[in-house]
């Protein structure tokens, strides 16, 4: 009896510890609610607002503006056909447009949704930012392989920076480097956007076709989603730091710097969550089931909450890309328990 009772207690410490254990890597992350959008067309980026409640999620030839804690319709940005990306300059009270079909960005009031001019970029613009640093807009011109760098205040494009190949996604130091996406080359250029010129090119291998790019300034870490692997880069000299498993169809990628999360969205169905335990340590923390087709991301960074646009797809016909099926567009809500 006393082997017994030993046996069975031993069982339940087991027990107890693997039960903590799993809560302990556990993220809490789920899929707490489903926005609908009944308008057709495809999709890109989607992105929070900036302190006023709204998201902005591009949707075939206009964005849609949505109320964040409802998903209630906020209102429309019309005339951006082939839109991929949105962009903000708070201070100027101005949102922006990367418009891929147009070759030109909107330009918009963040009060009114009022259209209030265009500029034209260099081919196919599809991510848009805004640095800091350089007080400048940023555009990644996919077909004429360049940066469109746009000054806010005079809406005028100040220089066009020819990179190495074509630019998908770039992020900011707040210290004078941008550093790009080279999806076509498996490697990260660094600009000198004092001096609008590139100055290195990383490769990042075995990373293949970089997407989506995050960045944790304290660190000094890039994180670049590729196919089926998240690339650790030292944003200071290009070293790998890690590489970690993620799903397929990654195209986009978000830092929680409070959480120290990187969140990678793959399309195949999953928001890939990865804790960085310092700057040298990550590991993967958690795969969240979304939803087939949810690849783009947005975080808001005081909520702590994701935002991940999606659609039903039906059946794919050969080696092509399963077409959506229409009125079913949504933005999936993941935020923690």
């Amino acid at each position: 009896m006393k082997y017994v009772l030993t046996t069975l207690m031993a069982v339940a410490i087991l027990t107890i510890l693997l039960t903590n254990a799993k809560a302990q890597t556990s993220s809490g992350f789920h899929v707490a609610n489903t926005y609908h959008i009944a308008s057709p067309g495809g999709w890109d980026y989607i992105a929070v607002g900036p302190g006023n409640n709204k998201l902005y999620v591009s949707h075939g030839s206009q964005v849609n503006v949505l109320n964040q804690e409802n998903g209630d319709s906020a209102g429309i940005i019309s005339g951006t056909e082939g839109v991929h990306g949105i962009a903000f300059v708070p201070s100027l009270n101005k949102g922006y447009t990367s418009n891929g079909r147009l070759n030109n960005i909107t330009v918009f009031d963040l009060s009114t949704n009022e259209v209030i001019g265009r500029i034209a970029t260099g081919q196919n613009p599809d991510a848009i930012m805004y640095d800091e640093f350089s007080k400048k807009i940023i555009t990644c011109n996919g077909r004429s392989k360049d940066l469109s760098v746009i000054d806010p205040e005079t809406s005028k494009v100040v220089a066009t920076i020819p990179v190495s190949g074509k630019p998908e996604t770039a992020v900011s130091d707040n210290a004078g480097k941008i550093f790009v996406n080279i999806e076509d080359k498996n490697q990260v250029d660094v600009v000198d956007i004092k001096n609008h010129k590139v100055e290195k090119s990383w490769s990042i291998a075995p990373g293949d076709g970089p997407t989506g790019l995050a960045i944790d300034r304290k660190t000094k870490r890039l994180f670049a989603g590729c196919d089926k692997l998240l690339m650790v880069i030292d944003a200071v000299n290009g070293k790998i730091i890690d590489k970690l498993p993620i799903g397929d169809g990654c195209d986009g990628v978000a830092f929680d710097n409070g959480l120290k999360y990187v969140f990678a969205s793959c399309g195949e169905g999953k928001l890939i969550i990865i804790e960085e335990l310092s700057g040298e340590k990550f590991k993967v923390l958690d795969h969240v089931q979304t939803k087939r087709s949810a690849r783009t991301i947005a975080l808001d960074e005081a909520k702590h909450e994701v935002y991940l646009p999606a659609a039903d797809l039906e059946k794919a016909v050969g080696g092509e890309r399963p077409k959506m099926i229409p009125g079913t567009f949504q933005v999936l809500v993941v935020k923690r328990h």
